[in-house]
Parts: structure tokens; C-alpha cells; sequence
């Protein structure tokens, strides 16, 4: 075992333990909370490559590539409960990407945090953010991944209301815990059955492990009484878990509401963190979701894969269309990488991890890209948000304009050039075969349309045209420049997103069908170079199809955005005219929220009163009368004792006393006493026989 392996949980501990020294710091520790939380991201960088570049090592020598620690935590009974770390090809991705994308997002973050009162507390949540994703990455244990998978969602909560002067920040933050506590509960569930089932929750562990073959065989094997698997419905719960944090319908709701957090925690979340652990988790317990009877095979398209390719071609298709009819910079993103999600997921579900990951690695930096742009946008424009008010930043802001158009066209998916092309090509070409249903198929090319649409209107929106930026321009909510004249931002903001830019345009190179280094690598295997790959079943045709729809969203939105600049921010949006019921159901969000607020909400909210109601008047009124019961009886106890018992006790002694005090007087010890008492005795005793005589 090499020394990488034996010290893999150093990558996460680096940053968990910077948060902890910052936490521990006075706020005015500006520059020791930055360079703690910078420094420590960068040395589990440089872990992270350390292990990558091992696991490509033996990958390359033919060797296992799968390395485990696991270690006894704790004993119960005669059962001892483990946990562990693991180094594999999926671990080894994942820890570059979120270190060094975090890493980015930390710099970036200096720049704009840099007027916030407490920019100390915000590099501390930042640092235990980035820890507990690293940490869900390398865990060998469900539990521990779990354990891991909590802490993200607390410093989830934490970051989006870190504005918590804000109401609008708090109650986001609340409902960001709420909903995805949801997800969290079916995930816990999962874990306790599966536990229950296998007697241990290790990934792998020499055979015995809950992902292995005989755990797995065990598991297809137990029918439930409805006739289900044991292994579908605990992949199932656990999907719970992934659709909820992973931003999932119906439990998206959290997420475009978590952009009432700081620019660099919605970065954060969307492309490196939180909402990755949701993809991250299906991609580590795969094996459980890809079981089936025969346990051998091409890959069976089992039940829980379908619902996850389903629910996820629909979340695609329903977060590009919210879209298309909003107006803040962030929430567009925000409905953007609901979209990107749901291709995730339906990736893992019509054509495996290698499809969906790929999908995730390219996703995290030109996504990672377009928040860091629109944060160094609202940065340079004194903190306004609205798109509406924006415009001609492309001549005052050139550098954030180029990086936030490859990162544009990286997200549609733009021919050839651009790694989300590549990427989002893979999901549709899986799902062109799936054998199940051509459905996800369609769903996702009317998507990938659509995303084309809904980023070109926000490019026209921003950059486009004449400045709309108005000198009442919104306060920014944390202290930047206030100043409502466009400018570009520092170099510690632009030099992340230009080095991100690189990454969107050239990382989808890893993953073409000519050189599917990527898959190979996650699959175990060797890449090798054909070019004939293109030539394959369909591949050319879905190249093709999706390349068409990409140049006719472009162009559907150069026709109602570009063709005529907008004038003003009070001008009608050029869609919301042509369809304005259409458009108007888009932005209320296909009124989701407005639902849950009338069922779900409004149903809590009177179960709360009922509960309150029979707290105070049926189970208080209970136990009052108890208690009042309680002290009557002790009232009647105290007045026998009182009154009776202590009576008769008390009379009892003084009488014995009296007696006891009589006594005392024939036991004086006087002699004379004694002679005196006799004498009388006989004189009594002599009267007595001679009146006896007499008669």
C-alpha cells in the first residue's frame, strides 16, 4: 500500500481542519482566514493529483486500481462497526476536480468578499464545504459518506444564508435544509435496510462488502411482500437522497432560492459541491442500481435506473424551460443546472458512469465559469442582478465577457470546439439505444435546444447593446463597489475565470468517441486512438442532430434578442410577448412552489395548529388534571396524617410518657424511700388482714 493511499484522508482533513483554526480566529484575521483556506485546498490539490497519478500508474501497468483502508470505529455487541477511504479511478476524478475547482472559487472569492464584514466566517464555511465533499468522495462507508453528506448539507445552510440579515437569504437557507432533508430521510432509510440486509455498510471489503457479489446476490435475491427486490427498493431510497440534493423533480425547489447566497457559494454548489454528491452518490453505488437477476451480462436496464433516467430527461427539459423566463442572472443559472443535472442523471441511467461523470467533470468548470462571470458581472456592476438592467458590458467588462461566452457555449454544447458538446453528446447518443424508450432521447434534444435559446437570451441581455444600468442601480448585498458604471474586475476575480475558460473549451478532448480516454479510465481500460469511431451506429447522426438544434437555438435567440438591441429596461421581453401565457407560467416556475404552498405547505401548517391545539388543551389539559389529582391526593394523605395518624401517635407517646414518669418516681434510689414505702405496704397489708379477720 502505497504512502498516498495510507494518507488519502489527509485531503479532506486539510481543509476541515483550516475551518476549524478559522473558526477559531478573530474576525479582523482577514488574510490568516484566506491564506488557511486557499493554502490547505491547495495542498489536497496537489494530494489529489499524487493520486490520480497513481491510479493512472497501475492502470496503465494492468494492476488493480482499486485500493481500500478500512478501520474499526466502534464496538456493539460482538460487532464491530467499520469505516474506511478509497482510492479508485471515480475517486481519483472527483478529488481533482473539487479541489482544484474549489480552489479557483476561493481565489475568485478573495476579490469579492473582499468590503464583507465577516469575509473571515465566510473562508470558514467555505473550507469545511470543500472538506466534507472531499471527504464524500474518498468514503469507503455509506455511513461515512453520510456522516460526510451532512456536513454539506449544514454548510450548505450556512452559505446560502451567510446573508442572514437578508429574510429572503434565511428562509432560503431554511428551505435548502428542509427539501433536502426530505431526500435525506429515504437515503437514511436505504442505508439502515441495506445495513440490515448485508450486516455492513463498506463498499468493499475483500469480497464482503455491500457492493460486492455476494451482498449483491443476497440482495436480489430477498423479495419484499410487494415483490420487489431488496436491492431495488434500497436503490431506490437512496435515489431519494441523490434527487434531493442533486436538485431533482419534484425536490428542485431549493435550488434557484439558494442563490440568496454569496456568487462564490452558488458557484460552489452548482458545479464542484453539493449538487454533484447527489450524481456522485448514484455513480459510487452504481452496482446496487445496476443489479439484476442474472448479476452478469450487458448492462439490463433494471427498474431503478429507469426511474432515474426518467426523472432525470424530465428534470432536463423542465429546468430549461424555467429558463427561459427569468431574469436574474443567478437564477437563470440556477434553472440551467437543474437542467445539466437531470442530463447527469439520465446519463448514469441510460449509459453508465463513465456517461453521466463525464458529463459532471465538464459540467463543474464551465458551470463553475458562468457563476464566477456573473459574480465578477454583478461585482462590476455594483451589485445589480437583473439582466434587464445590464447591457453593452462586453466593451467595459472584455475579459469576463470572452471567459463568460466559452463558458456559454460550452453549456450549449456549441460543435466540436467546446467540452459540454462532447459531454452532452455521449448522454444523447446513450439514450438514442436505450432500449427502454426513445422518450429520454427526445426530451433531452428538445433540451439541449432550448439551452442554446435560454443562454443566447442572456448573453444579448448582458453584454449586448448599450448600457441599462440605471444610477439607482440595487445595493449590493455585500460591501462591493457601489459604483453603477461598469467595470471589469481584479485580476484574483478574472484570472480564475480565464483559466476556467480554458478547461470549457479544451476538456471535452478527453471523451470523444475518436479518443474516449475518460470512459476507458473510469472503466478500467485501455483508451486507444480510432477514428472510425465516429463512423459507428448513430453516433454521426446524433453528432449531427444535436449540432442542428445547437445552431437553432443560437439562432432563435439572435432572432427575438439580437436581431433588435434592447432599448431599455422596462422593454417587454421579445418571447414573453409573442407567448405571454406561456411565458408567464415559465416565470412563476410552472407555479411548483405556489402548489407545495397550497398542499404540502398549507397542510403542515394546520397539522402545526392541530398539534398545537391538542398540546395545549387535550395533552396539557391531561396532564393538568393529573397533576391536579396529584396534589388533592396529597392533600388528603397530609390531613390522615396530620390530623389522624400524628393524633393518635402523639397521644399514644405523651401517655406512655405520663405512665413512664409515674414509674420514675418508685425509682428515686433513696433507701429510705424504699423502707418508707414498704412500711406503708405492710401497715396496709396488716389493716387489710385483720378487717378480713373481723368478719
Amino acid at each position: 500500500m502505497t504512502w498516498i493511499v495510507q494518507n488519502l484522508w489527509l485531503v479532506p482533513v486539510l481543509p476541515i481542519l483550516a475551518a476549524g483554526i478559522s473558526a477559531l480566529a478573530k474576525q479582523r484575521n482577514r488574510l490568516l482566514a484566506a491564506s488557511l483556506a486557499i493554502g490547505s485546498l491547495a495542498l489536497s490539490f496537489l494530494l489529489s493529483l499524487c493520486a490520480f497519478a497513481h491510479v493512472l500508474s497501475l492502470s496503465s501497468q494492468g494492476l488493480e486500481t482499486r485500493q481500500v483502508i478500512d478501520f474499526r470505529w466502534f464496538q456493539f455487541g460482538g460487532e464491530w462497526l467499520k469505516l474506511g477511504w478509497m482510492l479508485d479511478p471515480l475517486t481519483a476524478i472527483m478529488l481533482v476536480m473539487v479541489s482544484f475547482v474549489g480552489l479557483l472559487i476561493f481565489i475568485f472569492s478573495v476579490g469579492y468578499m473582499e468590503h464583507d464584514e465577516n469575509f473571515t466566517r465566510f473562508f470558514c464555511f467555505l473550507s469545511l464545504f470543500a472538506g466534507a465533499m472531499l471527504g464524500v468522495v474518498i468514503a469507503n462507508s455509506l455511513l461515512l459518506f453520510f456522516m460526510c453528506w451532512e456536513i454539506v448539507g449544514l454548510t450548505s445552510y450556512l452559505l446560502i444564508g451567510f446573508w442572514y440579515h437578508k429574510p429572503e437569504a434565511a428562509a432560503a437557507a431554511k428551505k435548502a435544509f428542509i427539501v433536502t432533508r426530505i431526500g435525506d430521510l429515504g437515503f437514511f432509510l436505504g442505508m439502515v435496510w441495506l445495513y440490515a440486509q448485508t450486516g455492513t455498510l463498506l463498499f468493499y471489503d475483500h469480497g464482503a462488502g455491500c457492493l460486492e457479489h455476494s451482498a449483491l446476490a443476497a440482495l436480489v435475491a430477498h423479495i419484499t411482500t410487494v415483490g420487489m427486490a431488496a436491492s431495488t427498493g434500497i436503490a431506490l431510497l437512496i435515489f431519494c437522497g441523490a434527487a434531493g440534493k442533486s436538485g431533482q423533480v419534484p425536490l428542485h425547489v431549493w435550488l434557484p432560492d439558494a442563490m440568496e447566497g454569496p456568487t462564490p457559494v452558488s458557484a460552489l454548489i452548482h458545479a464542484a459541491t453539493m449538487v454533484a454528491a447527489g450524481v456522485f452518490l448514484i455513480a459510487r453505488v452504481y452496482p446496487l442500481m445496476s443489479v439484476h437477476a442474472g448479476l452478469a451480462g450487458p448492462l439490463v436496464p433494471t427498474t431503478a435506473l429507469i426511474v432515474v433516467a426518467w426523472v432525470g430527461a424530465i428534470t432536463a427539459v423542465f429546468g430549461a424551460l424555467i429558463a427561459i423566463a427569468h431574469y436574474d442572472i443567478k437564477r437563470i443559472l440556477a434553472y440551467s443546472t437543474i437542467s445539466q443535472l437531470g442530463y447527469m442523471m439520465m446519463g448514469l441511467g441510460v449509459g453508465g458512469v463513465a456517461v453521466g461523470m463525464f458529463h459532471l467533470i465538464t459540467h463543474a468548470f464551465f458551470k463553475s465559469l458562468l457563476f464566477l462571470g456573473a459574480g465578477s458581472v454583478i461585482h462590476g456592476c455594483g451589485g445589480e442582478q437583473d439582466i434587464r438592467k445590464m447591457g453593452g458590458l462586453r466593451k467595459s467588462m472584455p475579459i469576463t465577457f470572452l471567459a463568460y461566452t466559452a463558458g456559454m457555449l460550452a453549456l450549449c454544447g456549441f460543435p466540436l470546439f467546446f467540452s459540454g458538446f462532447w459531454s452532452k453528446d455521449a448522454i444523447l447518443d446513450a439514450a438514442n439505444t436505450w432500449s427502454v424508450s426513445k422518450m429520454p432521447f427526445y426530451l433531452g434534444a428538445f433540451g439541449a435546444l432550448l439551452t442554446a435559446f435560454y443562454m443566447t437570451r442572456q448573453v444579448y441581455y448582458v453584454f449586448a447593446g448599450k448600457s441599462r444600468l440605471s444610477e439607482n442601480s440595487s445595493e449590493a448585498a455585500h460591501a462591493s463597489h457601489a459604483s453603477a458604471t461598469p467595470h471589469e474586475s481584479p485580476a484574483v476575480m478574472t484570472v480564475p475565470l480565464v483559466i476556467l475558460a480554458a478547461f470549457a473549451v479544451f476538456l471535452g478532448l478527453v471523451g470523444t468517441p475518436a479518443w474516449p480516454w475518460f470512459q476507458s479510465f473510469l472503466d478500467d481500460q485501455r483508451a486507444t486512438l480510432n477514428f472510425a469511431a465516429f463512423s459507428g451506429p448513430g453516433v454521426a447522426s446524433v453528432m449531427l442532430a444535436s449540432s442542428l438544434l445547437v445552431f437553432l437555438g443560437l439562432g432563435l435567440g439572435w432572432w427575438f434578442y439580437g436581431r433588435r438591441p434592447i432599448e431599455s429596461a422596462d422593454a417587454p421581453d421579445a418571447f414573453g410577448q409573442l407567448q405571454p401565457h406561456i411565458f408567464s407560467v415559465l416565470g412563476h416556475n410552472f407555479y411548483v412552489d405556489a402548489l407545495y404552498g397550497a398542499t404540502i405547505v398549507r397542510l403542515n401548517t394546520g397539522w402545526s395548529r392541530v398539534c398545537d391545539w391538542l398540546d395545549r388543551w387535550v395533552w396539557n389539559g391531561a396532564v393538568q388534571t393529573v397533576s391536579h389529582l396529584v396534589l388533592a391526593f396529597a392533600w388528603i394523605d397530609n390531613f390522615f396524617d396530620a390530623n389522624i395518624v400524628n393524633a393518635g401517635f402523639d397521644e399514644g407517646c405523651e401517655t406512655v410518657s405520663r405512665g413512664g414518669q409515674l414509674l420514675a418516681l418508685l425509682q428515686g434510689g433513696r433507701v429510705q424511700s424504699y423502707l418508707r414505702t414498704i412500711g406503708v405496704a405492710l401497715i396496709a397489708l396488716a389493716v387489710f388482714l385483720l378487717w378480713g379477720a373481723t368478719r
